[in-house]
């Protein structure tokens, strides 16, 4: 434990250290592309309120996933290296998810970045980007599947559950929903990754109940980097991760607790992201079916913002609630150690 510790302030450290030069250089490098921007293209949104409720964090520089990816990465490789730990597959697929998803996320953030349409965002196709998530995440699965040797979940009071060949399917919509819930829950200062520090605590509460160095090693070291970099995401945020950082965040967190072999402490610990991506979900389905709106505005925590709470207020609450879910997963978890 005191060597986990030690590992969780050195990333953090290591964090604070890079990312102030490197939102300078964000900062510089958007000011020089809005002075080399002569034109600006409006186009209709299709969703009008939910554009106007952000309309403020078109001005905060995106990328702050581009820092912590490779922070995390590095500093994981450093202390397999020059520790008695190895390198397995378990290590293995989280890299690669962390990896892969980033790239997608990245593709996507750099043509926002260099897009010279201001005020809406611009990026790669909802039908594009899924495609990929899916195929990135069908190859976690197979990895996850054929490698670390996971086929079974485990459930308080049904137990024990081998899945076979259906344990492929059910991981793959397991990342693909954390992905676009974690993206989809990054639109208030903080939330998202406040959210995600909260779950990878519980987390590694649970990893360390099992004597799971590795994946203990891993869930440390990120949580530094968050910590470090959740100091410049609070309101009044400085940075934002950008679809690079959410999407491989919320892919990684979702192979974090598939690997625990817990399904179900991974649904509950991270209720707060269920309940975002499903107002979303039913948000859509309400207007393909019904024609109109359930509520005026999805996710659910830019309704609460739409009706006069203030950022801070959803955050701060929105973070209580995830402790209490983070809370009663983990219960459930250890109860079926």
């Amino acid at each position: 434990m005191t060597e986990l510790l030690g590992l969780i302030i050195i990333s953090f450290f290591t964090t604070s250290l890079f990312l102030l030069p490197f939102i300078d250089l964000l900062y510089y490098f958007r000011s020089k592309k809005i002075a080399s921007s002569q034109t600006s293209v409006s186009k209709k949104s299709n969703t009008p309120i939910h554009d106007q409720l952000m309309k403020k964090d078109f001005d905060t520089p995106v990328g702050g996933g581009l820092l912590v990816i490779p922070i995390v990465l590095i500093l994981n490789i450093l202390v397999f290296y020059y520790s008695h730990l190895r390198i397995n597959w378990e290590v293995i697929v989280i890299f690669f998810t962390m990896i892969t998803f980033g790239l997608l996320g990245l593709a996507d953030d750099l043509r926002h970045i260099y897009s010279n349409t201001l005020g809406k965002f611009k990026g790669l196709s909802t039908g594009t980007i899924l495609l990929f998530q899916v195929v990135f995440a069908i190859s976690v699965a197979l990895i996850l599947f054929f490698k670390v040797g996971l086929n079974n979940i485990y459930i308080p009071v049904f137990g024990n559950i081998i899945l076979g060949w259906w344990y492929i399917p059910l991981a793959v919509f397991a990342i693909v929903a954390f992905t676009n819930a974690y993206n989809i829950s990054d639109g208030l200062d903080g939330l998202s990754t406040g959210l995600l520090t909260i779950c990878l605590f519980a987390f590694l509460a649970l990893v360390n109940s099992v004597f799971d160095q590795n994946l203990s090693v891993f869930v440390g070291i990120w949580i530094g980097a968050l910590i470090a970099y959740l100091y410049f995401n609070v309101f009044p945020a400085r940075i934002y991760l950008g679809d690079a950082g959410a999407f491989s965040f919320g892919a990684t967190l979702a192979v974090v607790g598939l690997l625990t072999g817990k399904i179900l402490a991974l649904a509950v610990i991270g209720g707060i992201y269920v309940m975002i991506i499903l107002s979303s979900l039913l948000q859509i389905l309400s207007k393909k079916f019904l024609k109109r709106k359930i509520i005026p505005v999805a996710p659910i925590h830019m309704y609460f913002k739409y009706i006069g709470w203030e950022e801070p207020k959803i955050v701060m609450r929105f973070w209580l609630a995830g402790s209490v879910f983070a809370i009663f997963g983990l219960w459930l978890a250890l109860l079926s150690r």
